[in-house]
């Protein structure tokens, strides 16, 4: 008797063990930590949640008037602005409210008017912010119109990151003879710190050539105004390229296989092309605790139209223009990526997916010769790394996965040796 109860007792606490456990982990799904220690689906960690197949929309609790869920476009009064926030009163007046019900494209199409069209005719000026350091001359000054600019959103304490650009991806060999321009995007930042990054920052500059700022606070909130700071300089500067992507400084980006595989110099330039890590039927994140949390009066709706991971994306040179001049119209979001989304929908352009799914990656891909030598972009990369991997594919990419089968082939061989010897 006495060992049936200690029996009983032993299964109850095991019970109450693999309860707490299944407790926990429900919070570290709530909390967004699960994807830093699961293996990591493709959509993984991002800043919204997955609207479709067998994944739970989030929705937002809302009350609101039935006039209120028509959702129109209305212009509405622009905010004072604030240096850490993405909406400047210099701004053109009446923003967009990008409001909707949950077909947000629909919306988007069906409200955007007949004479919008013509605004994309209207010139571009520096915008709200005035430049405060600038290469206006970056494509006049090759022979023919650029190929592809590449636009890496950065910080000023990041020079070890941007030299290691420089050294490996952002080289300007990957690509001679075509026209290859490399552009970090800043911010400013403030105070003593900020003055002394400053003067690092402009003597970078004048030894380097590489870099465009603007007078806004550099912040995660104003990733939106420095990527269209980009998208604007390639409309004033450079609106002959061919192509353009914009990535993170954190970025391994195999610019090559960029261009030669998949943009392919000789073949005609596309128009009103936009391809990256494509986001589809993703809702926004309504948890108040996340970094990546959109609050239900920003942005209503139960659903982002596709956009692409700001990780890394890549856009025919007519877009950057196209999609600035209709950011004027739109309120700013602070997840940069997805504003970039709303643009495209209101532009009536749906981003298209790469040919293969693999190229674009906003995690970390585990390090092989043979993969990196048919990716485009993989996440979460230290200057020193950046430098290592990058030189190992330069001096393996002609015999990348044939080393790595070889590899293979030698541990099975070795394995089954080693499984005889053991018999």
């Amino acid at each position: 008797m006495q060992w049936r109860r200690r029996h009983c007792c032993t299964h109850a606490a095991k019970l109450l063990y693999l309860i707490s456990l299944l407790g926990v982990l429900v919070f570290l799904v709530q909390q967004e930590w699960l994807p830093r220690f699961t293996g990591m689906p493709w959509w993984r960690g991002h800043p919204v949640i997955y609207g479709g197949g067998g994944l739970h929309t989030t929705k937002a609790k809302l009350n609101v008037s039935s006039q209120h869920l028509l959702w129109r476009f209305v212009i509405v009064p622009q905010p004072t602005f604030k240096s850490d926030v993405n909406i400047s009163v210099h701004h053109k007046e009446g923003i967009t409210s990008p409001q909707g019900n949950p077909g947000f494209e629909n919306t988007l199409a069906t409200n955007t008017s007949q004479s919008e069209e013509g605004d994309l005719s209207t010139s571009v000026t520096h915008g709200p912010f005035p430049y405060i350091i600038n290469e206006p001359d970056k494509c006049t000054d090759t022979q023919r119109a650029p190929f592809v600019v590449v636009l890496i959103a950065t910080e000023a304490r990041q020079v070890e990151a941007r030299n290691a650009i420089r050294q490996t991806w952002g080289n300007e060999s990957v690509a001679p003879g075509l026209g290859f321009i490399r552009l970090f995007l800043l911010g400013k930042n403030e105070g003593e710190l900020g003055l002394l990054q400053q003067r690092m920052l402009e003597a970078e500059s004048r030894r380097h050539h590489d870099i465009i700022q603007q007078d806004f606070l550099d912040s995660y909130k104003n990733l939106t105004i420095k990527t269209l700071m980009g998208m604007n300089w390639v409309a004033m500067h450079c609106p002959q390229v061919s192509y353009v992507m914009k990535t993170d400084s954190d970025m391994f980006v195999n610019t090559e296989y960029l261009i030669y595989k998949l943009l392919r110099p000789e073949l005609k330039p596309k128009k009103n092309y936009f391809t990256g890590n494509n986001m589809r039927g993703f809702a926004p994140n309504r948890n108040k605790n996340s970094k990546w949390y959109m609050p239900p009066e920003l942005y209503p709706s139960e659903k982002y139209p596709t956009f692409c991971s700001g990780t890394g994306y890549v856009f025919s040179g007519d877009l950057a223009r196209k999609i600035y001049i209709v950011s004027l119209s739109i309120q700013h979001l602070h997840l940069e990526d997805v504003y970039v989304g709303i643009c495209l929908a209101k532009l009536r352009i749906e981003p298209i997916p790469p040919p293969n799914e693999f190229l674009f990656n906003h995690w970390r891909v585990s390090y092989s010769s043979c993969k990196y030598n048919h990716l485009i972009t993989s996440h979460g990369f230290h200057p020193n790394e950046l430098l290592k991997y990058w030189h190992h594919l330069q001096s393996n990419k002609h015999n990348a996965c044939i080393n790595t089968f070889k590899d293979r082939g030698g541990r099975i061989h070795s394995n089954r040796v080693n499984g005889q010897k053991q018999t």
